[in-house]
């Protein structure tokens, strides 16, 4: 985190009465209630001694750069010092690199405990002065959301331009992937770091063995079981095996709108009718007109086999895939993101199982540390963007042309998702919010004598 305080006429006293004594002795009392400084004044006049108080104006200016504390909740916060206002949501100058949890820990939940047993009491309250018998909200009613099934179009067609494009640029940009753990590199050569947690990694003294990467290898496959009914029970143990499993991303756009012939799924064209707090019972759609064939809003793109890549040939093509790439990378996620507002997605705070529905499954496969104790039960909780797509962050190349990646020199170099290193690398501009983990602004010294000389 990084932390700039500008000391050059900062800090100003300013005396409100001019006092000529022949001893002075000040001893400061910050009140925290204005910038005000209390000064006790002790001073000597014809052998007497007076004490008492004056008052003086202390200002303090000081620029933090770091994270936000969780006060500060309004977008644009008005400084009471200099009447000039903060951005909230503008980027750090650097931050920290996300966070690996180990396998005993488990994952927070995106809202603590607190703020939800706070909001269900809160929505207990206002439950008393509403009817009983309220309709329910698309899309819990078993209806779609209809503003969201454009979203849903542009995140599943943005993934397989994503898939595509990664595809053509693995023939220009070289990414490496360790046979023995799951850390990749983007870059001419692999990074000498020794993190390898993998088999037999005490033998190599922790070092990679790098190989080629595959598109798996960037875009981590989390998969879901597809649903035919949203609403339907819930999956037992028994049936984890005859129930396909989808990429999770698909799955949401699916329950969101999207229709794969291959996937079948139950559309409602009438909201359910409950009749307790979980049973409900399907509204009688007999009176309403035959179904309309179905129509895409968009046409629906398709993975494109690895036979049947080319490799782009000139500079601008590169870049322009680059730039491309880009973009469905982040309207996939900024999609997903909306869909996940009104469509729950689960995940299980112990492994990175993912279950698209109002309720988690009760399949009994939970691996992770102390399932015996849980008889192997997932802990649901609310799933989070980067536990739908991971973002795989990768060792920035400040150059690639020149000099690799020094072991040394570890803590100076930066990070960034692996899609985005490699859109960097064709030759695409480099957005805004992920400047902040790539440390462009820290200087990287030449020699390990200059390392060594850095406080």
């Amino acid at each position: 985190m990084a932390s700039i305080i500008s000391l050059s006429n900062i800090i100003g006293f300013r005396d409100n009465k001019n006092h000529n004594s022949s001893f002075s002795t000040s001893l400061c009392k910050l009140n925290y209630s204005s910038n005000i400084v209390e000064i006790k004044r002790f001073s000597r006049h014809n052998g007497y001694r007076k004490i008492g108080y004056e008052r003086r104006c202390f200002r303090l200016y000081a620029v933090f750069g770091g994270r936000k504390e969780n006060y500060e909740k309004n977008d644009d916060a008005t400084s009471k010092h200099g009447g000039s206002k903060i951005r909230n949501d503008e980027v750090p100058q650097n931050a920290d690199f996300p966070r690996n949890y180990s396998r005993k820990e488990k994952k927070p939940f995106p809202v603590p405990i607190v703020e939800l047993r706070r909001a269900a009491r809160e929505r207990i309250k206002k439950m008393k002065d509403e009817p009983r018998k309220k309709p329910l909200p698309a899309p819990k009613n078993g209806l779609l959301v209809k503003n969201l099934i454009p979203d849903a179009h542009d995140v599943y067609n943005a993934r397989i331009t994503l898939i595509n494009n990664i595809k053509k640029l693995l023939k220009v940009v070289p990414v490496h992937a360790c046979g023995w753990c799951s850390e990749i590199h983007v870059g001419p050569v692999g990074h000498p770091f020794k993190s390898c947690k993998g088999s037999q990694a005490n033998q190599r003294k922790g070092l990679h063995d790098w190989t080629n990467a595959h598109v798996e290898d960037i875009l981590i496959p989390i998969e879901a079981y597809h649903l035919y009914d949203r609403l339907g029970k819930r999956i037992t143990h028994e049936q984890r095996f005859s129930i396909p499993r989808i990429p999770a991303v698909v799955e949401l756009c699916i329950q969101a709108g999207v229709e794969i012939p291959e996937f079948p799924t139950k559309r409602r064209r009438k909201p359910i009718i409950r009749i307790g707090k979980k049973e409900y019972v399907d509204a009688d759609e007999s009176e309403l007109p035959d179904k309309v064939p179905y129509t895409p809003i968009k046409p629906l793109l398709a993975e494109i086999p690895d036979s049947e890549i080319d490799a782009p040939v000139s500079k601008e093509e590169v870049v322009q895939l680059a730039e491309e790439t880009l973009q469905a990378w982040e309207q996939m996620r900024r999609g997903a993101k909306r869909l996940m507002r009104m469509y729950h997605v689960r995940v299980c705070g112990y492994c990175p199982e993912i279950h698209v529905g109002p309720n988690g499954t009760k399949a009994q496969n939970c691996g992770a540390h102390k399932h015996q104790q849980r008889n192997g039960q997932h802990g649901w909780q609310s799933a989070v963007l980067n536990d739908l797509i991971p973002p795989r962050f990768v060792w920035h190349v400040p150059d690639v042309n020149g000099p690799p990646l020094e072991r040394e020199l570890r803590n100076f170099y930066g990070q960034a998702p692996a899609v985005v290193e490699i859109c960097i690398q064709a030759g695409a501009e480099l957005p805004e919010q992920y400047k902040s983990t790539m440390r462009l602004d820290v200087g990287i010294p030449s020699t390990l004598q200059e390392a060594e000389m850095v406080v």
